[in-house]
């Protein structure tokens, strides 16, 4: 089973989630702004990706954080993950613990999804 990380509200989102549909791949939606997001799920994406491709520094909550709130190491990145989760960037798609998409482009999902 897919888990898809998210806002709803997120326009990348919205058209990864129209891809998915369209394809027929069934998937868990976690939304953020209803659960959260908790350390153990971030230090296990940690074990695969940097912090840094994790946090989108092109959005909004980024570009409204003082520098000084700007995390410069992994323990910074994962409390303000934890803190201010529309700072990840999105969306994030697992499959049995493993991180297989993070962000949206089609052709990255062709190649990852069985259409």
């Amino acid at each position: 089973m897919y888990i898809l990380y998210a806002i709803p509200n997120c326009d990348t989102v919205k058209k990864a989630r129209v891809w998915l549909a369209d394809h027929g791949i069934e998937y868990q939606f976690h939304d953020y702004k209803k659960h959260g997001i908790d350390r153990k799920t971030i230090e296990r994406w940690l074990t695969q990706k940097p912090w840094e491709d994790l946090v989108n520094r092109a959005g909004t909550t980024w570009r409204q954080l003082p520098e000084a709130e700007k995390p410069t190491q992994a323990d910074d990145a994962i409390a303000l993950m934890i803190d201010k989760p529309s700072v990840i960037r999105r969306p994030l798609i697992e499959a049995e613990e493993k991180i297989i998409a993070l962000g949206f482009k089609p052709d990255d999902y062709e190649n990852v999804f069985p259409v």
